[in-house]
């Protein structure tokens, strides 16, 4: 039974990312939005539907940890693996708006989240304030996009007449949310039922609870990006890919988590090792976002691949960690005075020849 699960739940997200991926397109030319803007908002956040069922529902159980933890380790997760995935399958081609806003935004985004769980709690009154900061940036979003359209939009509006053009228009609109909507739905039932499948191989292997919770589970409420943005990459559709990654974190961490302390009473507890090491690592993984985003203007492969590499050690100091095991603490000292530190100052040099580069050159 539990491989059924797995079949039924890879076939499901497939079908759901092609059909998610291709309503998004059809949407974005509907409704004269770039795909970019489509891939930050409708795309991102239907992608993250099971994150914020997950975080709200344990908020409101007393599972703090469980809700603090699925949004921190989801956009660390959406970083490395997804786009690492992304990148390795094709080079991703970087749009100026993320460099000038949306990366910025979620950086920011990162940093305060930081300093409001400083004390330990993210109260309701913060809460409220992330929410508001979400609806505050779609809505800046939805501007930015009708007044920079697509290319050939505005001629192809000018050209038409409105009257016969608006019935079609309307049934392409139409289907095109349709298309969103059964991909959306699809996804969320296949991550689902392939977390569930796995579930059940692993304890047949006698994996330990433990291990499928900081594996299996903590990237199942991220399995509809991956999917999303993989066929959307292997389709050419690459500011979808990474307009998915990048505005799924920020509505994680705006929306999932600020509803999450707005709707609990008293707000949400942080832990001690969330602010200590998670949350940490999820703003650097969002800094190193912005150099690797700037200097080229695209996401390499070989970047790809680092960033997929650190999200393994990441997933290896975590099970390491709950395990309690004797190589944690070498393990950890490698990571934060050896990894972390070569790697910023890589990207520093990076950073320091784009600077420096004669404007023109283009890239």
């Amino acid at each position: 039974m539990s491989v059924i699960w797995l079949l039924a739940g890879l076939a499901a997200l497939t079908v759901g990312a092609e059909l998610l991926v291709r309503g998004a397109s059809a949407l974005a030319r509907a409704v004269g939005l770039p795909p970019l803007i489509i891939g930050l908002t409708v795309v991102a956040y239907g992608t993250s539907a099971p994150e914020f069922a997950t975080s709200v529902k344990a908020a409101l159980a007393g599972q703090a940890d469980l809700a603090v933890g699925n949004v921190v380790g989801s956009n660390a997760f959406n970083v490395l693996f997804i786009l690492g995935v992304s990148a390795l399958i094709a080079p991703l081609a970087v749009s100026s708006q993320l460099v000038r806003l949306d990366v910025p935004v979620m950086i920011g985004a990162s940093a305060v989240t930081w300093a409001m769980a400083a004390n330990g709690w993210i109260g309701r009154a913060e809460g409220a304030v992330l929410v508001g900061a979400a609806c505050v940036y779609t809505a800046l979003l939805v501007y930015l996009g009708k007044r920079n359209p697509p290319p050939g939009e505005e001629t192809d509006h000018q050209m038409a007449s409105p009257e016969p053009a608006s019935p079609k228009r309307a049934r392409r609109l139409g289907l095109s949310i349709l298309l969103v909507l059964a991909g959306l739905g699809l996804l969320v039932a296949g991550a689902g039922w392939l977390v569930r499948g796995a579930v059940e191989v692993a304890r047949l292997m006698g994996v330990s609870e433990l291990v499928i919770g900081l594996t299996i589970v903590a990237g199942g409420t991220s399995l509809p990006e991956v999917a999303t943005s993989v066929v959307a990459s292997i389709r050419g559709e690459r500011d979808i890919a990474v307009g998915n990654v990048v505005g799924s974190n920020i509505f994680n961490l705006l929306a999932v988590l600020g509803g999450a302390a707005l709707v609990t009473k008293g707000g949400i507890h942080v832990a001690d090792a969330a602010l200590r090491f998670d949350i940490p690592i999820m703003l650097a993984v969002a800094v190193a976002c912005l150099p690797i985003f700037l200097t080229g203007g695209r996401i390499c492969r070989w970047e790809g691949g680092l960033f997929l590499g650190y999200y393994v050690a990441y997933v290896a100091f975590l099970i390491f960690s709950a395990m309690h095991h004797r190589a944690l603490a070498p393990y950890g000292m490698v990571m934060l005075w050896f990894v972390i530190p070569l790697t910023v100052l890589g990207v520093a040099v990076s950073l320091l020849f784009w600077l420096r580069r004669p404007r023109g050159t283009g890239g």
